[in-house]
């Protein structure tokens, strides 16, 4: 059975289809995936043994010139690819218009997604041919997993998902592998960041702990960050600029992480490394960190991320990396 998966972004909603692709592997021999994915999130799925082809797209750098020669030609090449292969089933996990209209409409194969009480824009599900009620009150993962199930006639497992690409990492850990922790420090929003000053009290308190830190970024904002953090800490190193598969390999090879609520904190969780995540005014609730030793500290209700001290997050950290 060959099915396209379109699921476009954000990173966390990329990784937390993956274990319902592992379910129907498990499932349904022989089961093949091609995935439609934003550009910028291409390389997770290819590390799910059950993908064979990804097909990059665009959409939020095309918006910005949607009429632009350049991306007249991207469009249409794009569409070209996504029409070679006649596909068994097609499944919407994205549930929105954008999505719905963009891709899958134009894909080959019988529809599938949510309806129009369960999908996150309700007439995306005009796009499709079988339309399946997924119970929202259940964490993303769960959502993913049931609507597979659905499109594809199986039931869903009972047991908590599985990834599945942990191992991808396992042949090409770092040197240092689990002698160091990784702090994920940067987030989109003000008021996910955990002061600096909370994230240098942390990093003083671990001074014994015989462990490295290791500090990445993605944009010059957070480099310097991580050149404040890092500050007078001999253990304390910021990280090249990397890609995220190169991210990930760093996260695979750690000890433990504390984050704050960002999409590399959910990759930590498909990696199934130790992680602490700190929510301020976010619930994790239904979008939180899913898998092995995810554990969540949040603020008190209605409370900045400020009140989360450093004594606090170190008494976690030390109860996961003893």
């Amino acid at each position: 059975m060959k099915v396209l998966i379109v699921k476009t972004s954000s990173m966390g909603d990329v990784l937390h289809t993956l274990p319902a692709l592992t379910d129907a592997m498990h499932a349904i021999k022989a089961i093949r995936f091609d995935w439609v994915v934003e550009e910028n999130f291409s390389q997770i799925p290819g590390w799910h043994p059950a993908v064979e082809r990804v097909l990059p797209v665009a959409i939020r750098r095309w918006r910005k010139n949607w009429f632009g020669s350049q991306t007249r030609e991207e469009r249409v090449q794009f569409k070209r690819t996504l029409q070679l292969h006649n596909y068994d089933r097609i499944i919407d996990a994205q549930g929105l218009i954008k999505s719905a209209a963009l891709v899958t409409r134009l894909a080959k194969g019988e529809k599938h997604g949510q309806d129009s009480r369960s999908a996150r824009e309700s007439f995306a599900s005009w796009w499709y041919d079988k339309r399946h009620q997924v119970d929202k009150q259940q964490h993303a993962v769960e959502r993913m997993r049931e609507l597979f199930a659905k499109s594809l006639g199986y039931e869903k497992p009972a047991t908590m998902g599985d990834y599945a690409i942990a191992r991808h990492f396992l042949h090409n850990l770092p040197a240092d592998a689990n002698r160091y922790l990784v702090f994920l420090h940067a987030t989109t929003r003000d008021s996910k960041h955990w002061p600096e000053s909370h994230w240098r009290a942390l990093i003083a308190q671990l001074a014994d702990s015989g462990l490295k830190i290791k500090l990445p970024w993605g944009a010059p904002h957070e480099y310097q960050r991580a050149l404040r953090l890092a500050e007078g800490f001999e253990y304390a190193e910021v990280l090249p600029k990397m890609t995220l598969e190169q991210v990930a390999q760093n996260l695979a090879g750690a000890r433990a992480v504390v984050s704050v609520d960002t999409g590399l904190s959910h990759l930590t969780a498909a990696l199934d490394r130790p992680n602490i995540t700190l929510y301020g005014p976010t619930d994790p609730g239904l979008i939180g960190g899913y898998g092995k030793n995810q554990f969540v500290i949040r603020a008190p209700q209605g409370n900045s991320m400020n009140s989360i001290t450093a004594d606090l997050v170190a008494e976690q950290l030390i109860q996961v990396i003893v």
